[in-house]
């Protein structure tokens, strides 16, 4: 009998290395990580002087990013201040250490 993804068990390790790696799976939020691990923090509208995209498409990046753990954002209006998540981005590169050991 063909198991389907629904019936197999995951760890909770299998569970955030999966989310974790979804979160990165594009290259402008690789680009926006790398930005944003080499400065304490970043305003989302200076990250489109950086990377020429338009601010919707930053933000839906920045979203994704925020939404797997591996960014913070403070709204501070009219901006928002995002960060790396230090402790999510630590237990991320462990899991990924792990992974490809």
């Amino acid at each position: 009998m063909l198991r389907t993804a629904i019936d197999i068990d995951y760890t909770e390790q299998e569970e955030e290395t999966a989310r974790y790696a979804k979160a990165l799976g594009h290259p402008v939020r690789i680009r926006i990580l790398k930005l944003l691990a080499s400065r304490s923090c970043c305003y989302n509208g200076d990250l489109t002087e950086e990377i020429p995209m338009a601010q919707s498409t930053i933000s839906q990046h920045l979203k994704a990013l925020k939404e797997a753990g591996l960014i913070q954002g403070e709204i501070l209006p009219p901006k928002i201040k995002y960060c790396i998540h230090k402790e999510n981005w630590k237990h991320a590169q462990k899991l990924f250490r792990d992974l490809l050991r």
